[in-house]
């Protein structure tokens, strides 16, 4: 099976060649043979790497240790989820998830396109084997997943510790899909440009691929959020870890492209912005997936350290990058303008949004790259959660503001003084939540405070737009939109909330003592040994009281043998207004029988996800929406030929 799929490998990498040659003999001018041959190279090749990967699956699943790839990856007792989520939880086996899904998308877009030109189709189609040969050479010549060992080990290695969870088993791939998506929006970019066909039409093409890719980092982000927050015991959701940016700044980028595209699709406008952007978010995808593979970072998300390996990636990323912005500089001056706008318009709220989105993602990025580029030239920097705190926060509060304007705006020509009285209205719960939440907690900090002011004034602005409209009259399109922006509402607020009034107890306790944290009373019962598939754990067993209602919390503290390693099994108690969060360490090192115990309260600390999953839910109606209009016959317009 391994021979196989290192077979199949190849041979999608000569569909991939000949879909290439076939696009640039088109773009030249030429007729001949090799154009027709495009589209079904496409499909051969995303047939071949869908067996490539299915085939590694396989070898995961019968943990066939002759495999490198398995042996070092997997175990012959690891539970049989975590033997499968081996296939894309090691750097050779997510690249080959990576070149596979966009082979697959290929074959997709070459089987079902029929919006565009078939010039501009066929561009498309090369530039995305263009991208494809470079992970194929990647895999190929320096990450074969299909490698054999000889002779075979007896167990395996196992699968990092921290890898072993079921939420972290479906968040790489989300993220995968959501890059790969990106990667598509590029192809369909370059497309365009290369035939000279930016309208309306490549936008409609380009859009459902955008909006899936945000979708997926969107559940990618989320699940990884909560993932860190319970696994790594430490309390948090978000860190400013290097590679969690780097999951973060694509996901900016496809915002504001999505937002771009949206524009062009329907109003004609925003050409040069949604270029651009396409080209930004890849380069965003490819930035992460460099920081993740390349060994310049150390973090539970990295798993490559072969610095041979992230020149080669750094390669690609730079060859796709510059020459797709060298293709940008020639040809946009050929693009035509759009159709115009007046400043105060939807258009001119959504450049705005673009704007502000793409200072946060050049702040971001600037403050995940410095420190790299400082250590490179001798000097160690460290750039942490303080400075992108101060630097993001106040331009994400002017993006709340414009969410709270932008979508009630009129396309084209506006007058703010038509919104009169929703300003006056917004103005006022901004001023009535501030002042009710700082009457609450007077040493709550400004940024706490604005978010929770703005993400109340939002969560009601968010539905507006359904004003005076026939519910089920209204575009899925609009309905995802409302759900999406209040998601983004009750996520800030749960961020706001936890940010301004979190509450932590360090302790040693035990059994029989208690510790207190924010009113809630908690009593360390006992601290019992555990077994499980493939580790061993001290679990402590508390009660935690309030108001005369009692709960169980079971802590762990977990060592695994295959890896070695040592892991924190937090324990949450979820209520309406928050979680109480539970952490038991190692013995107190007196030795007098204390366990380290670490207690939070949690204000609303859940909304912060609750608010993902809205988002992402919006992403979905609206997904939806557009496919359902795709299978009506579509309307007549002046763009339609644009």
């Amino acid at each position: 099976m391994a021979e196989a799929g290192l077979a199949a490998l190849w041979l999608a990498a000569a569909m991939a060649l000949l879909q290439l040659v076939g696009g640039m003999t088109l773009l030249r001018g030429g007729a001949g043979q090799l154009v027709p041959l495009i589209k079904p190279a496409a499909y051969v090749q995303g047939a071949l790497c869908a067996f490539a990967f299915l085939a590694l699956m396989w070898l995961f699943y019968v943990t066939d240790l002759s495999v490198l790839l398995v042996a070092s990856n997997s175990h012959i007792d690891k539970p049989l989820i975590f033997k499968l989520a081996g296939t894309w939880g090691n750097h050779e086996g997510s690249m080959l998830l990576w070149v596979s899904v966009l082979s697959v998308s290929g074959a997709a877009i070459a089987l079902l396109e029929k919006r565009i030109e078939s010039k501009t189709l066929n561009a498309t189609l090369a530039v995305q084997a263009f991208i494809a040969l470079g992970f194929f050479a990647f895999l190929l010549f320096a990450s074969n997943p299909f490698e054999r060992l000889v002779p075979a080990p007896v167990e395996g290695n196992g699968l990092n510790p921290l890898l072993q969870d079921v939420g972290l088993a479906f968040h790489p791939p989300t993220l995968y899909f959501g890059y790969v998506g990106l990667s598509i929006a590029f192809s369909f970019a370059v497309g365009a440009l290369l035939t000279n066909q930016v309208g309306p039409a490549f936008a409609r093409a380009m859009r459902p691929w955008v909006l899936a890719a945000w979708i997926f980092l969107t559940i990618g982000i989320t699940a990884g959020s909560y993932w860190a927050y319970y696994e790594l015991g430490w309390g948090g959701w978000w860190f400013w870890d290097p590679v969690e940016n780097a999951s973060l700044l694509p996901w900016l980028a496809a915002t504001a492209l999505l937002h771009s595209v949206s524009v062009l699709a329907t109003r004609n406008a925003l050409r040069a912005w949604t270029i651009m952007l396409a080209l930004v978010a890849f380069a965003m995808s490819m930035a992460g997936t460099f920081l993740v593979r390349s060994g310049i970072l150390t973090s539970v998300h990295a798993f490559a350290v072969d610095p041979e390996r992230g020149s080669f990636i750094l390669a690609l990323m730079l060859l796709y990058t510059s020459l797709a912005f060298v293709i940008f500089a020639l040809r946009i001056g050929s693009v035509k303008q759009g159709e115009p706008f007046q400043l105060i318009s939807r258009e001119g709220g959504i450049v705005a949004n673009n704007i502000f989105l793409s200072v946060i993602l050049a702040v971001v990025l600037i403050g995940t790259l410095y420190p790299l580029a400082a250590e490179a030239m001798g000097d160690k920097i460290s750039v942490g959660p303080p400075y992108f705190n101060k630097a993001t926060v106040p331009i994400a509060v002017l993006l709340m503001l414009a969410l709270l304007i932008g979508p009630m705006l009129r396309w084209r020509r506006d007058d703010l003084k038509r919104l009169k009285y929703w300003l006056i209205g917004a103005a006022a719960i901004l001023l009535w939540s501030g002042i009710a939440v700082w009457k609450f907690a007077p040493d709550i900090g400004l940024f706490p405070l604005l978010g929770i002011a703005l993400s109340l004034a939002l969560a009601v602005a968010a539905w507006l737009p359904l004003r005076g409209r026939k519910l089920l009259r209204t575009p899925l399109p609009i309905f995802g939109m409302v759900i999406a922006h209040f998601g983004i509402a009750i996520s800030v607020f749960g961020m706001a909330a936890e940010s301004g009034f979190s509450s932590e107890t360090l302790t040693a306790l035990a059994p029989g003592e208690s510790a207190q944290v924010a009113g809630w009373h908690v009593k360390l019962d006992d601290v019992n040994p555990v077994v499980g598939d493939n580790w061993v754990a001290v679990e402590g067993q508390m009660h935690a009281v309030k108001n005369g209602n009692a709960f169980v919390l079971r802590p762990q503290s977990r060592q695994f043998f295959k890896p070695e390693m040592q892991t924190s099994e937090a324990a949450l108690l979820t209520r309406w207004n928050g979680q109480l969060y539970a952490v038991i360490a190692q013995p107190d090192q007196e030795g007098d029988g204390r366990w380290q115990v670490r207690l939070w309260w949690k204000p609303f600390v859940s909304f912060i996800w609750y608010g993902g999953l809205l988002i992402a839910v919006g992403g979905i109606i609206a997904l939806l929406g557009r496919m359902f209009r795709r299978t009506k016959k579509p309307a007549k317009n002046k763009w339609q030929t644009a």
